[in-house]
C-alpha cells in the first residue's frame, strides 16, 4: 500500500489485548498522519501481559480504556481490520453502509495460553511480533519508527 488511509481501526472481541496493541504500533508508526482507533464486539479489562510485552519494545497501552463498537465515537474509517471472528462479523455489520475496506487478520487470541508465566508472555510476544510484522508491512514506516 503506497497511500495510507486517514482513518484505521482495529477490532477483535474485548478490545484488551490484540487490537490495543495494533492500535498501538500503528499509532506509534503513523500517530500524525493516520487517526487510528480500536473496539470490542464486549468491553474487557486491561490486560497486564500485553501492558507488558509492549513495553518491552517502548510502547505504553496502560492508560488503554476498553470500548465496544456502540462506544465509538466516529464511525468513519477508510480501513477496518477485525483481529477475532466475532469481531468480524460485528465489523460486516457496520461497514454494510459504509465506503471503507474490510479486511480479517486471523489473530491467536494468547488469553487463552495456560502454563507458567514466562510460558503466556511468550504467547503474548508471538502476538505483538505478527501484528508489528503485518502492520509494517501494510503501513511501512517511513524514515524507521525506533522499534
Amino acid at each position: 500500500m503506497t497511500d495510507l488511509p486517514s482513518a484505521v481501526m482495529f477490532a477483535c472481541t474485548m478490545n484488551s489485548v490484540r487490537s490495543p496493541m495494533a492500535e498501538s504500533i500503528l499509532k506509534h508508526l503513523h500517530g500524525q498522519q493516520i487517526y487510528v482507533d480500536s473496539a470490542g464486539v464486549r468491553a474487557g479489562e486491561p490486560d497486564g501481559f500485553a501492558i507488558e510485552v509492549m513495553a518491552e519494545i517502548g510502547i505504553d497501552i496502560s492508560k488503554h480504556k476498553s470500548k465496544t463498537f456502540d462506544d465509538l465515537e466516529d464511525s468513519s474509517y477508510d480501513m477496518v481490520i477485525s483481529l477475532s471472528p466475532e469481531a468480524q462479523h460485528k465489523a460486516v455489520e457496520m461497514t454494510r453502509v459504509m465506503a471503507c475496506d474490510l479486511e480479517y487478520w486471523r489473530t491467536f487470541d494468547p488469553t487463552f495460553t495456560e502454563g507458567s508465566r514466562d510460558a503466556r508472555l511468550e504467547s503474548y510476544r508471538q502476538v505483538r511480533d505478527q501484528l508489528l510484522a503485518r502492520i509494517t508491512e501494510m503501513f511501512p514506516p517511513d524514515g524507521g519508527s525506533g522499534i
